[in-house]
């Protein structure tokens, strides 16, 4: 009985010993075990300050967003807008022109030749041309800034320039006028606006166009060693189909028939007793759309008073996506 004892015990102290004895004869790393847990990203950034206060940066890019602006309306330059349907069958409209400024202060297009189409499911036309110039381009000048909520994101890179990166958001929303809603990223060096991404809102919903179009992606290049302007800009977007006349789809509420809407329980009744079939519901086609606008062939129209900023960018510009 005791033998028998003494060897229970002298395999429960092996059992214990192994695996210490295995780890001690493994110099590889070892596996942790799973953890059963779900891990989220914060929507908002805990980044840490960035290297100056804030308020200055703020500041600072706001203030060359007032010089910007003032340049970009002394500036000629050629424009080429491309609307693609990346879905099959697949077809794109192109035209290009020359941007200018209208006495009135108005940005306009003069279209050069007649625009190329070949979209197979959609419409696109100089009309939406039109809405496409109306897109605010430097939402956040001196005289806007204190308009919008800035939280700051965090330092990333773009390519070759080191930005600090913002986070925006409108205080109040307003009627009559669109507000920037989205990130922008600031060059720590010149601290201006090198790249956006994100919508325009106001009170009423949408951005105020009927392009289905709803978030914007714009770059920037260093125009004549002075100015940060927007040469780029991209937006993709799901479009969806109803029909053959391939018209958007229209949130319903409830279910309709005859384009009136059904009350939740339908006690029509058929005079031969029976209640009226329930309307077929067909799954939406969703066509996958690019809108890319590029500018180029800056040339200043004189006589320009635009004040040129405090120094003169040393960084590339961000390389945009294809």
């Amino acid at each position: 009985m005791p033998c028998r004892s003494s060897s229970i015990a002298a395999l429960l102290l092996a059992l214990i010993a192994a695996p210490f004895v295995c780890h001690a004869q493994d110099a590889g790393p070892q596996a942790p075990p799973p953890k059963y847990e779900v891990n989220r990203v914060s929507a908002v950034p805990h980044p840490g300050p960035p290297p100056i206060p804030i308020p200055d940066i703020i500041q600072k890019f706001a203030a060359n967003e007032d010089v910007a602006k003032k340049a970009y309306d002394t500036y000629t330059f050629t424009e080429a807008i491309r609307m693609q349907e990346i879905s099959d069958p697949g077809g794109e409209f192109n035209v290009s022109g020359q941007v200018y400024s209208r006495p009135d202060g108005e940005r306009s297009m003069r279209v050069v030749g007649q625009p190329n189409s070949t979209l197979k499911v959609t419409h696109f036309s100089l009309e939406d041309i039109r809405q496409i110039a109306s897109v605010p381009l430097f939402p956040l000048t001196s005289d806007q800034v204190a308009n919008y909520s800035f939280l700051y994101a965090g330092q990333q890179m773009l390519d070759q320039i080191s930005t600090y990166a913002f986070q925006v958001k409108p205080k109040v929303l307003d009627r009559k006028k669109r507000f920037f809603q989205g990130v922008i990223w600031v060059d720590d060096h010149d601290f201006a606006i090198v790249k956006s991404y994100g919508k325009f809102v106001s009170e009423y919903g949408g951005n105020g166009l009927t392009l289905p179009f709803t978030m914007f992606e714009s770059y920037r290049e260093n125009i004549d060693g002075k100015y940060w302007l927007p040469t780029y800009i991209r937006s993709d977007e799901d479009y969806k189909l109803t029909d053959n006349q391939n018209q958007p789809v229209v949130p319903a509420r409830g279910k309709q028939k005859n384009g009136k809407p059904i009350p939740e329980h339908d006690d029509t009744v058929l005079s031969d007793g029976t209640k009226p079939a329930e309307p077929e519901t067909q799954p939406d086609e969703v066509v996958q759309l690019r809108l890319v606008i590029h500018a180029t062939n800056f040339k200043l129209h004189p006589p320009s008073d635009a004040p040129a900023p405090d120094a003169t960018p040393s960084t590339p510009a961000p390389t945009k996506p294809q």
